[in-house]
Parts: C-alpha cells; sequence; structure tokens
C-alpha cells in the first residue's frame, strides 16, 4: 500500500521540553573507546569535509544531475536551501544519516555543520534510551527556536507515530530514508509530510546505491540487515526497525566494491543484530562475509558489528575462521546484558549465561588477542542483589576491554515498562559498582614493547595525534606528521598502554597501502647471561671428577 501522507499548512511550535540532556547523546559502543564515553583528548575526531559522489558538506553539488526514471525530477530543481542533518545513536543510524546527506547534497542542497546556519534540518534520532530521547526533544526546541523547519527521521518517530509532541513536525521514516529530498522539498513549502511505509522503490528497505556523504572518507558504514528476529522485552527495535529484513550478499559485495572504488579502508558491518543475517533469505552470515573477504584488495579491512548470542553460536566455527582472516579485525561486540540467567529469561534474550560464557571461550581460545565488547544493563525489573553479583562475577572473570553499562529505563510500549521496577537508588549504585570494577583492571599492559601493523583512518580530538587499529581493532595513537599517514598502513611499536588507548611510534620505513595486519611481534628482550642452576653444577663436577679418576685406572692398567 502507498505511505501515508499528510499535507498541511500548519505553524512550527515548540515541544515541551522533559528535561535538559543536551549534552549527552546516544552513542555506540563499537565507536567507543571506553564504557565511560569517548578518551578525554584523544577521542576520534570524524572528518565531515570528504566527500563521496561529488557531495560535500558546506558545498553544494555542481550542476545539475542526470535524471532517471528512479528519481523525482521535482527533486532536482534549482535549490538555494541549506540543510543541518543531525544523527544520533548506532552505526546503522549512522549510516542513515549519511546516505540522506548525500541525496540532499546531490539534489542540489547545501549541507551544513552549524544548525544556525540552516534552513531546514534532519533530525535523526535513537530510541535505545530516555536520555537519547531527551536529547532529540531538546534539539527539536532549539530548532523551533530559531524558526528553522525540522523533519524527523530515525527510530523514535518511527516507533511513535502517534506521539503529539511530533504532530506538527514532518516524519521520514527508516525505511524512507530514499524519499528524504522529496520530504524536505515540501516542508520547506509550508507542508507537514509523514513517511512511514515502504521505500520509494516498493522494496522492504532502501538500496545501499544511493549517494552518500561519509562522516570519515576512509570509513564505509555498510548496513547488512535491518529489524531483528527478537523480542526482548525492554527493547523497541521491533517497533522502529521492524522484523529481520536482509540484503541480499550480491547487493552488500557491490556496495564494498563501490566504496573500495572511493578509497575507503575500513568496512564497518553493522545492522540490529549481525548473527541474524540471512535468516529471512535463506543464507548464512559466513557464506556472505566469505565472498566478501575474498575480494577485498589488500590495505582494506573488514569489523564486523554488534551479535546477539543466540543466531551465532551454530556458526561460530566459521566465524572465528573468519576473525582469523588477515584482512578482518579480530573484533566483536556480544552484548551479554546480564549474568544472570533467571534476568535473561525475563528479558527474552533467548539464551542463559552459559551459552554467553562458552562462546566467549571459545572465541578466545579460536582467535588471537580477539577484543570482546560487551553490554550490560543494571537494574533490570526484579534484578536481585544475588542476580547482580553474578553479572559482576561474569565480568570480572573475562574482564573485557570495553563494556557499555546502562541503568534500565523503562521504554514505553514495552513488557518490562509494566514490570515491577528496580528501586532508582538501586540501579545507581550497581552502575556504580559495576563501573568501578571495569576501571579496576588494565587490558592493555602486557602489550608494552610490541610492534604491530596497523591502518590509520581517524584524527584525535586533541588535533597533534592520529587513531590507527591494529588487528585486534585496539586504538593506537601515534603523533601526526608530514606528509600525513592518514589512510596509510604502517608498523608501530608500542611505547605506553592505557586503560583504554596505547601509544606508539612509527617504525620508519614501513608506510605502506598493503601491510598485512596479522603481522605482529615482540620487541626481543635484552640477552641474559647463561646461569647454570648450582645442584646441575655440583653434580657435572661429580661426574667430572668419577670420568677422571677411571681414565687414570685406565691409563695405569
Amino acid at each position: 500500500p502507498e505511505p501515508e501522507q499528510t499535507l498541511n499548512n500548519q505553524q512550527d511550535q515548540p515541544l515541551s521540553n522533559p528535561s535538559n540532556l543536551s549534552s549527552m547523546e546516544g552513542q555506540d559502543i563499537e565507536d567507543l573507546s571506553s564504557s565511560l564515553g569517548p578518551l578525554q583528548d584523544f577521542s576520534p575526531a570524524r572528518s565531515r569535509s570528504q566527500v563521496v559522489w561529488k557531495s560535500s558538506r558546506n558545498v553544494k553539488a555542481p550542476g545539475r544531475p542526470p535524471v532517471d526514471d528512479d528519481i523525482d525530477p521535482v527533486a532536482y530543481m534549482g535549490h538555494t536551501e541549506s540543510v543541518y542533518v543531525k544523527t544520533w545513536g548506532c552505526s546503522h543510524n549512522n549510516s542513515d544519516g549519511e546516505y540522506m546527506a548525500g541525496q540532499l547534497s546531490q539534489a542540489g542542497y547545501t549541507i551544513v555543520d552549524i544548525l544556525q546556519q540552516a534552513h531546514i534540518c534532519v533530525l535523526n534520532s535513537c530510541t535505545v534510551k530516555d536520555p537519547s530521547e531527551a536529547v532529540f526533544v531538546n534539539a527539536i526546541n532549539e530548532a523551533l527556536s530559531l524558526g528553522i523547519k525540522v523533519v524527523l527521521a530515525g527510530c523514535v518517530p518511527q516507533a511513535d507515530l502517534s506521539n503529539k509532541l511530533f504532530k506538527d513536525l514532518s516524519i521520514i521514516g527508516v525505511q524512507q530514508i530514499d524519499r528524504v529530498v522529496e520530504v524536505v522539498r515540501h516542508t520547506l513549502q509550508g507542508n507537514v509530510v509523514k513517511l512511514s511505509a515502504r521505500s520509494k522503490s516498493g522494496a522492504k528497505q532502501p538500496s545501499l546505491q544511493l549517494p552518500k556523504i561519509r562522516r570519515n572518507r576512509y570509513i564505509e558504514i555498510l548496513p547488512i540487515n535491518s529489524g531483528c528476529l527478537n523480542n526482548c522485552t525492554y527493547c523497541k527495535t521491533v517497533q522502529s526497525r521492524g522484523h529481520l529484513t536482509s540484503y541480499s550478499p550480491s547487493d552488500i559485495i557491490d556496495r564494498a566494491l563501490q566504496a573500495i572504488s572511493e578509497g575507503v579502508k575500513e568496512i564497518w558491518l553493522t545492522s540490529e543484530d549481525l548473527g541474524a543475517y540471512g535468516h529471512d533469505i535463506d543464507t548464512s552470515l559466513s557464506d556472505m562475509l566469505w565472498r566478501l573477504v575474498d575480494l577485498l584488495p589488500k590495505g582494506v579491512f573488514l569489523r564486523l558489528g554488534m551479535t546477539n548470542p543466540p543466531h551465532i553460536l551454530n556458526d561460530l566455527g566459521q566465524i572465528c575462521n573468519l576473525l582469523r582472516h588477515p584482512q578482518v579485525f579480530s573484533f566483536l561486540h556480544i552484548p551479554v546484558q546480564s549474568g544472570s540467567s533467571s534476568v535473561l529469561q525475563a528479558m527474552a534474550r533467548d539464551y542463559v549465561a552459559e551459552d554467553f560464557k562458552t562462546m566467549v571461550d571459545i572465541l578466545r581460545s579460536k582467535v588471537p588477542d580477539i577484543h570482546i565488547a560487551t553490554d550490560v544493563i543494571c537494574g533490570f525489573p526484579g534484578e536481585t542483589d544475588e542476580q547482580f553479583d553474578e553479572t559482576l562475577s561474569l565480568i570480572d572473570k573475562y574482564r573485557f576491554p570495553a563494556v557499555h553499562i546502562s541503568q534500565f529505563y523503562a521504554r514505553k510500549g514495552t513488557p518490562a515498562a509494566l514490570m515491577t521496577r528496580v528501586p532508582s537508588q538501586v540501579i545507581k549504585a550497581r552502575s556504580r559498582a559495576l563501573t568501578s570494577l571495569f576501571m579496576s583492571y588494565r587490558t592493555h599492559d602486557h602489550k608494552l614493547g610490541r610492534e604491530y601493523n596497523v591502518v590509520c583512518t581517524e584524527r584525535a580530538s586533541d588535533k597533534t595525534h592520529l587513531v590507527a587499529h591494529n588487528k585486534s581493532y585496539d586504538q593506537i595513537l601515534v603523533p601526526d606528521s608530514v606528509p600525513s599517514l592518514m589512510g596509510k598502513c604502517f608498523r608501530v611499536r608500542i611505547t605506553s598502554c592505557d586503560k583504554f588507548h596505547m601509544m606508539g611510534d612509527v617504525v620508519p620505513g614501513t608506510v605502506s597501502n598493503q601491510l598485512d595486519l596479522s603481522d605482529c611481534t615482540a620487541v626481543p628482550k635484552p640477552s641474559q647471561p647463561y646461569r647454570i642452576h648450582p645442584a646441575l653444577a655440583a653434580l657435572t663436577l661429580c661426574l667430572l671428577a668419577i670420568s677422571i679418576r677411571i681414565l687414570r685406572l685406565l691409563l695405569n692398567i
């Protein structure tokens, strides 16, 4: 059926502001250096000036693009307006934001990085937690107070289309991002447009071949499926993204090859659950990955995103083999959420704590130096002190290098919102206890003095360092230099280690475009003088004395 559209000439009105959380933003653990947020002074700062398909932020796309049968010709009328695109949330959401910015730029709009410079803004939201939604509402109010028109995108409006706060604002659904040009155009004309059903082509999800402006020219964020097979009691993913829909292997490979031809060095495969890929199209994650990996040229590397335990356990052997491939980062994000099987059952997570432990044990035994990140929810309804202690024990046992710690937030319309809640002060205390445990250990110190081949794709926020990644996807900071090392592979020697990152020096003469990340060596320790154990020395002297006496006896004979 055709998506519902409403066109109303109504004035934008400020929304109610539930709280002042403007400094908080939803973030993806895969893009963080710690569970507490980006590194102070050293967090990777994504560049917004990079272009794809002749599109650029702060620059209007030159000329009038060719019109084909799949594009609305009206969208390519000469535009003079500027658009601000803001995204919160996971990697998948960030990819959607890049696609929307790319289409708008190709249509002739100027993409700007400062809200105050825009005629209209596209706010691409995250529905994971209440603070993320509060930030979203604050951004809406700020734009409206400045007289800037607003288009809502992402999971928040998609999951709650009837919300009265969004009544007089245009909405574009997560499956409709290929129609962002139409929505922006109509909104600028004073209309209210609401698109929330199928994509423009009628497919279940937008094409992967849409124009895109990457926030980082060296990183392609590539969605491989959307939606979820599970119905966790605390989560709104199915309400916002729907049930599982996978892209075909050929579509994924075509997009990856296109990105590689444009100079990308890292390809991040993303979705709401990577392990569920292919269940709806009679294929598997490992089958698709092997096809993709076989086509990767030297100097291009693959990063797998978040996967829940149930769907990947049956294919874990092949996943281990893939993670050992020299062009696949030995990194995996596996949310455990709780160390208590009883709590996991209440969450409807479809696995028990032992399943998760088995998965981690196998990965660590089969994939050298694998970097496993995980998530924990503190204070899920009904969680007892004893059940929380099981979570503490699990984290203490495995000491993951990255743990995203969340306090439980009741999401409207989810079963968990109706459950008996743990007192807020108890939730906060548990969060502090888990954070304290996480901060009490370090996972990089044994790497001091080692040498790693790395790929450099990000610039640190201190403006004097670059961020490189080794095979384990550890963050290694190296001094910036001229000529720049961005987009290059090279070898580093680790000079210091911190909780969340390491520092390194570039080994002279190793800069290349085609290094193998799997090559890691430890710097040999200074040789020690050979010393004989005292008992062995005494035995040797005794045997020598006996030998001499025997020799003398033989000579006398």
